[in-house]
């Protein structure tokens, strides 16, 4: 066959894949139109954007459906998943801008921090009225409070509960009284001896680079009136992030691992590296893919403010007792390093190996597509 040919048999064949392409937009907006009736159906009821067992439902039936077409199901899956995402997305804009209280005013206490700003947008894009309490505002803290609604503190962590007694008096009975503070024992209890109406604890997980709330999650720990608070819990479900419900002890003692102890062991690593003076961009020219998202994660810590993570580090004398038990035991290794006992390494390793247990596929399952991604990307 000559090239003028197979150009030609090339052509036709790029015409037909095309149209397809032509096709699977026009369905794509075809969907998008039904999204938009699903939206104005969650506004009218104050339904939640996420629906996790709808979506793993789908994503199963389309990977079964890939399958049987004989395409690779992985494929199916992400396409899927980004698919949902996005429509995940359009709905938070969407219902963002919709107040599950019209009316209501939100004081934000420490409003001018990177916390207070975010949710300064939030709340004003979803039409409440908003006001600002800072360190220099106190002299019109009973103007302020006056017919508030809400009253969500965010303030370093040394300071909150302090800031907590002080506005207590001047709040509405009726008013809510919250925090978003990383930690939730002590400001729970300052909140529930300083103000006598509806009061929650919140954390969100995330910080205010976050563009989205979609699947962001927000820990609660419920302090007094429940009730009172739905309408608070039903506008951070509208805007698409997931609350998790615990008691604030159980909250501390988790946050000791999830946050105190991994930022204080990716300090340590990046503190390490800078004593040894590495060659960090060097050494990524030799790297794996989890070598660089390992390294990733360090430097975006160290990108970062550190008397933010100075407070989360610092906040409990439970944390540093905790802290002091991780170097302790990393000290206990020295002399398995001393004597290259391989086998005790190795009986070590089996023995927490065991206890991961099923987390060690689901992690395994996790990181490989993170490390996919970061190949794809870089």
């Amino acid at each position: 066959m000559n090239t003028p040919d197979i150009e030609h048999e090339l052509d036709q064949l790029r015409q037909k894949i095309d149209a397809i392409d032509d096709r699977f937009v026009s369905l794509l907006a075809e969907r998008r139109e039904l999204v938009e009736e699903v939206i104005q159906l969650k506004k009218k009821y104050r339904l939640p954007v996420y629906h996790p067992a709808r979506e793993e439902n789908l994503i199963s039936q389309r990977r079964e459906q890939g399958s049987g077409e004989r395409l690779d199901p992985d494929f199916i899956e992400e396409l899927y998943r980004l698919i949902l995402r996005h429509s995940r997305v359009s709905q938070s804009q969407e219902l963002s801008r919709k107040a599950t209280k019209p009316g209501a005013t939100i004081l934000l206490v420490g409003g001018s921090g990177e916390m207070g700003r975010y949710f300064h947008r939030w709340f004003n894009a979803a039409g409440y009225r908003v006001r600002v309490l800072d360190q220099h505002d106190w002299d019109q803290v009973a103007s302020l409070c006056q017919g508030i609604d809400l009253a969500l503190v965010g303030v370093p962590i040394e300071v909150t509960a302090e800031v907590i007694r002080n506005l207590g008096p001047y709040l509405p009975e009726e008013a809510i009284l919250a925090d978003i503070t990383s930690i939730k024992e002590l400001p729970l209890q300052a909140m529930l001896k300083a103000h006598r109406g509806p009061v929650i604890g919140l954390h969100p997980l995330f910080g205010p680079d976050t563009s989205t709330m979609d699947k962001q999650i927000v820990v609660k720990t419920p302090g007094r009136m429940p009730e009172q608070c739905q309408w608070l819990m039903e506008q951070l479900n509208a805007w698409g992030a997931i609350t998790v419900t615990t008691d604030a002890h159980e909250h501390d003692e988790v946050m000791a691992y999830v946050q105190a102890l991994r930022h204080f062991a990716t300090f340590g690593f990046g503190r390490f590296l800078y004593q040894q003076k590495a060659d960090i961009f060097r050494s990524l020219e030799f790297s794996s893919p989890i070598y660089r998202l390992e390294l990733g994660m360090v430097g975006r810590l160290f990108a970062q403010d550190p008397k933010l993570y100075a407070e989360i580090i610092f906040a409990t004398p439970e944390r540093q007792k905790l802290l002091k038990s991780y170097l302790a035991s990393m000290v206990e290794q020295i002399e398995m390093l001393n004597k290259a006992d391989k086998e005790e390494f190795c009986r070590e390793f089996s023995c927490i190996s065991e206890w991961f247990g099923p987390f060690g596929d689901q992690a395994m399952r996790e990181s490989s597509y993170l490390i996919d991604k970061l190949i794809e990307r870089f």
